[in-house]
């Protein structure tokens, strides 16, 4: 999944990027339907539509053999951190079209319900796709994180009308790629898209947004609780020997973090480029002073997590 989630956030990038560059506060945005920016959002979703599936045909089913359609429960897979990508791009893919249909005047109810159905169905999509590959196959377990990442968005928007929990994102290198080039990554820039053991998810909370409006509390700073995973050499199972070389027995184990963070949306400026340029960063988690749990180790402090 992590190869066809960043498929997917490349054609978003492409193919809005004039909407992205153009997303304004809640506040800001028009009232009316702008028959302008309706038609760029139209054309630039079929743009989307059409090069994404392409895209990953090109760059991920193409080197597996097609099949009739079937399912794959693939839940033990990856200590869950795969489900959690899902969960990721679902959530991100709503964000970003419910902006695009607010930047355009859609009304706001009518934008978060067209932006989470056209998420979804998206989403959906590509595990149909999955179900025709003899590699894969279609995962309700990937339905399922999906329509959790799809939910969070909807839920906060109809509710609050902001997004109070960002889900965000955060990855360090690590010793296992060496050991399965192929499969995590034979350099560090192949490894942000391959190897899930240096990957965490965040779900980030902004505080001041749960407290008393009369509060002096920073808006600015959030806290985030975050699940990783780590010493995985496989989805399933670890491998001793990988193609004639030894693999030291690394134990698999699930990692939960505890960490302030920033929430880069809410930090004044009057600077155009800073603002647009906290926007489109608002899904990374910024490093800073974090708490690890987990079961070998117990508690573990990291001044700086990556």
């Amino acid at each position: 999944m992590r190869i066809k989630f960043f498929i997917v956030c490349f054609c978003i990038l492409i193919f809005k990027s004039g909407i992205i560059a153009q997303y304004l506060p809640n506040e800001l945005f028009p009232d009316t339907l702008n028959p302008k920016r309706h038609k760029t959002l139209k054309y630039s979703t079929a743009g989307f539509l059409i090069a994404s599936p392409l895209l990953m045909n090109e760059m991920w089913y193409k080197d597996y053999e097609r099949s009739g359609f079937h399912f794959y429960n693939d839940n033990n897979e990856w200590l869950k951190m795969d489900k959690a990508g899902h969960f990721m791009a679902a959530y991100s893919l709503s964000r970003i079209s419910h902006a695009g249909l607010r930047w355009s005047g859609v009304d706001k109810k009518k934008a978060v319900w067209q932006s989470t159905i056209f998420s979804w169905s998206y989403m959906a999509m590509i595990e149909v796709l999955d179900g025709f590959s003899e590699e894969w196959g279609f995962s309700s377990g990937d339905m399922l994180a999906n329509t959790a990442g799809v939910g969070l968005f909807a839920f906060q928007q109809l509710v609050w009308e902001e997004q109070r929990i960002l889900v965000k994102y955060s990855f360090h290198t690590t010793e296992y790629a060496q050991y399965r080039p192929d499969v995590l990554g034979s350099s560090k820039l192949k490894q942000i898209f391959k190897d899930y053991n240096g990957s965490t998810v965040w779900l980030s909370f902004n505080i001041k947004s749960f407290i008393n409006d009369d509060s002096k509390f920073p808006e600015w700073l959030n806290l985030a609780v975050g699940y990783g995973a780590e010493g995985m050499t496989g989805g399933a199972r670890n491998y001793t020997i990988y193609e004639g070389r030894n693999i030291p027995d690394f134990p698999r184990r699930s990692q939960f973090y505890l960490a302030i963070d920033l929430d880069l949306r809410r930090i004044d400026t009057d600077s155009k480029f800073l603002y647009y340029l906290f926007q489109a960063l608002s899904f990374i988690k910024i490093p800073l002073p974090t708490l690890e749990y987990n079961n070998a180790d117990g508690l573990k402090f990291h001044a700086i997590y990556f």
